[in-house]
């Protein structure tokens, strides 16, 4: 005799998770019931069928509770919450109630879900995650050495790098208040600890670009200008499967630099980016954006126009967005950027090949590990050498063809 489906909500909390069930007519199969989240999975095993069908919101134990869950039951759905609030809001709202409305809207088929990413992805966010709250306790600590310049009338030497190590001797010769030197002396402590952090957190983010799946992808987004080895695992790791992305403004959608658009009867307008998607997503594409047309002259034009047109801080976002949408071709469809400058594609493979120590960890010189990404683009064949910072470092022979255009002619 074939079970029949029950839909399972799961109200997940930090250290218990409520649930409830129904059938597919609604009526309530299993009321709702407090379990430990330390018993879960002994309840799980013991209570829930193979032909379960399971929901529960994404929050902070949600990839947790997902993968116990995921082997015992037919099928696990991550909620995306603000959108089932919005569905399902109530006057009234109690764990009981929400555990029982995520399974009534589970069994109605009404349940806006989100992806769940696999573990690589989850790792790589989670790392950068920590990353950039080290970079932030790193500006705390300088903008508080600051504070103190401030507020004692001290002008910084005028040789700038005022945070350097060869700075030191500078800042703790100030004369301050004793309460102020103890400050200074302690920031810096701070400041030496951090930038050790931070250095140790990035080697170990460079190790992971030299790994699948983010090596196999990550030159298709450094040939664009402004975008580093940082940058791109940023955006990797937001976008994960480049596939669940059938357009370039699915992503834009997702990254929530789409126009907000009011459209109703004869009333039509739009406003600012919806800022609905990954945040980090959005900060990394805008920061690369005032990098990518500072440094190339094609991109510079384009926001120098819309900048007469719209505004410096809107005309960043616009480009922001654009590169975005090129990033969608780029990797979706593996193409070359049409755009891509071979002499500064290579610059920055060799410095991705430095960086991440691809000697050490591949056995291969910076120069042999540019080529290789260059053969992989399929550009840069006819490159033997590149003069840059004063190096040369001269480039094997690529193991792809010359271009049509680059062959001598045949002698007649």
């Amino acid at each position: 005799m074939t079970q029949a489906i029950r839909y399972v909500g799961l109200d997940v909390h930090k250290h218990y998770v409520m649930v409830g069930a129904v059938d597919q007519s609604q009526q309530t199969v299993l009321p709702p019931r407090k379990v430990a989240l330390a018993d879960l999975q002994s309840w799980a095993e013991k209570y829930l069928q193979p032909t379960d069908h399971v929901v529960l919101e994404a929050t902070t134990n949600a990839w947790y509770v997902h993968d116990l869950l995921e082997p015992l039951v037919e099928r696990v759905v991550v909620a995306h919450p603000p959108q089932v609030k919005l569905i399902a809001a109530a006057m009234v709202k109690t764990d009981k109630k929400d555990t029982m409305t995520l399974a009534r809207l589970l069994a109605a088929n009404l349940i806006p879900t989100v992806w769940v990413p696999p573990v690589h992805v989850r790792d790589l966010r989670a790392l950068l995650a920590h990353r950039r709250r080290l970079v932030s306790q790193q500006t705390q600590c300088k903008n508080r050495l600051q504070s103190i310049l401030h507020r004692n009338h001290i002008l910084p030497p005028a040789s700038g790098k005022l945070y350097h190590p060869n700075q030191r001797d500078w800042w703790l010769g100030l004369e301050l208040a004793a309460g102020d030197k103890l400050r200074v002396r302690q920031e810096l402590v701070m400041l030496d600890q951090l930038d050790t952090l931070i250095d140790e957190t990035s080697d170990e983010l460079y190790r992971l670009s030299l790994s699948d799946p983010w090596r196999e992808q990550l030159p298709w987004l450094i040939q664009l200008p402004g975008i580093g080895v940082m940058t791109a695992m940023v955006i990797l790791s937001a976008v994960g499967d480049i596939q669940r992305f059938p357009s370039a403004k699915k992503l834009v959608g997702y990254a929530g630099l789409g126009a907000r658009i009011h459209a109703s009867g004869l009333t039509f307008h739009t406003g600012g980016i919806t800022k609905q998607g990954r945040r980090e997503l959005r900060a990394a594409l805008v920061e690369t954006a005032w990098v990518t047309v500072r440094v190339d002259p094609g991109w510079r034009e384009q926001f120098e126009r819309l900048e007469q047109r719209i505004g410096r801080r809107k005309a960043i976002v616009a480009i922001a967005r654009k590169l975005l949408v090129v990033a969608w071709h780029l990797l979706y469809h593996r193409r070359v950027d049409r755009q891509a400058d071979p002499e500064r594609v290579v610059r920055y493979f060799l410095a991705w090949g430095r960086q991440a120590k691809a000697f050490t960890r591949l056995g291969l010189k910076a120069s042999e590990f540019a080529r290789q990404q260059l053969d992989i683009l399929g550009i840069g064949q006819d490159l033997p050498t590149l003069i840059t910072f004063g190096v040369t470092y001269r480039l094997p022979p690529s193991s792809l063809p010359l271009p049509a255009e680059a062959h001598p002619p045949a002698c007649p």
